[in-house]
């Protein structure tokens, strides 16, 4: 029963406190740990980079999810309440329910009040292309976008490497999608990147297919268009470079009836509805509709797995 209750915890303290500060963030702490191996590369060989990154990732992954298996087991021989505490936590640190949306709501609030530049700069957090050109609808697309692909990112493959592993499975999740964002990109050192992106990639390929079929069942359960959700998701998540982030931003694309664009990389859905900020609201509402659901499915395995060991 202790991953249920450690799930549950997990979520009141998203849903109650948000992130925390950086200082004490441990995902703020993985990424400077990233950042220093990262200035340890000097080559421009392709293989030696290639072998740099996997050690970066070896490491990385090693530390910090060897840290939290440690404690874990520790406090669970030793304090039952206290190692439920320290699980729920750092389980919670490992997803942003709440957090997603306040930085989603940030964006939405500065486009009604006609602030455009401030809204590109605010999207800046959220999104990894440049903003600085983007007229306000490309804003609300970008924005539309974030939330489904976090949608994944930050709560449906966190909790899907939860029940498998543990909260291990949960940190060792959030330590590879660090990487990725981090050192998962083309340019001077593509090659760095590419076990992180590769690893991304497989441990996307389940929770990123999840998503679009708990994204099609709550555009059915909200009024949209749960048919349309699933059939843009399949027929058009091929759009994206990415294997995997085509999958939720086609499905809300659809559930929506909008088009979704990034200029020059990809279009997903039909042009329907215009995207105005009121479409970062239903995105929003679709999202937590869907993570609700997960929510809901991740308990239901909890009790089931407690009562078959029992």
């Amino acid at each position: 029963m202790d991953i249920l209750f450690i799930l549950l915890l997990a979520i009141a303290l998203d849903l109650a406190f948000g992130e925390p500060p950086n200082a004490i963030h441990p995902v703020a702490w993985m990424g400077k740990f990233i950042g220093l191996l990262e200035r340890g590369n000097k080559s421009q060989s392709p293989k030696l980079q290639f072998l740099y990154g996997m050690l970066m990732v070896l490491l990385t992954l090693g530390i910090f999810t060897a840290a939290v298996g440690l404690i874990l087991f520790y406090l669970k021989s030793f304090n039952f309440a206290a190692y439920i505490i320290v699980g729920a936590v750092l389980l919670k640190l490992s997803l942003s329910l709440k957090g997603l949306k306040q930085a989603a709501i940030k964006v939405r609030n500065l486009l009604q009040s006609e602030k455009p530049e401030e809204a590109r700069r605010e999207l800046r957090a959220m999104v990894s292309r440049e903003t600085h050109h983007l007229p306000p609808p490309l804003l609300v697309s970008a924005t539309v976008e974030s939330v489904a692909e976090n949608t994944v990112d930050s709560f449906i493959a966190p909790l899907f490497y939860f029940l498998l592993f543990g909260v291990p499975g949960a940190v060792a999740y959030r330590v590879v999608n660090t990487l990725d964002s981090m050192v998962g990109y083309h340019g001077k050192y593509e090659y760095l990147g590419k076990c992180a992106s590769r690893l991304d990639d497989i441990l996307n390929y389940i929770p990123a297919r999840l998503a679009a079929m708990l994204l099609a069942l709550a555009a059915f359960l909200s009024r949209k268009n749960g048919r349309a959700a699933w059939q843009v998701a399949l027929r058009e998540h091929v759009n994206t470079e990415s294997p995997n982030a085509g999958w939720p931003m086609a499905a809300t694309a659809g559930a929506l009836n909008v088009q979704l664009e990034k200029v020059g990389q990809y279009k997903l859905g039909k042009t329907g509805n215009p995207l105005v900020p009121e479409t970062i609201d239903a995105s929003l509402e679709l999202a937590q509709i869907a993570m609700g659901f997960w929510i809901l499915l991740c308990c239901i395995t909890g009790v089931v797995y407690f009562v078959l060991t029992a």
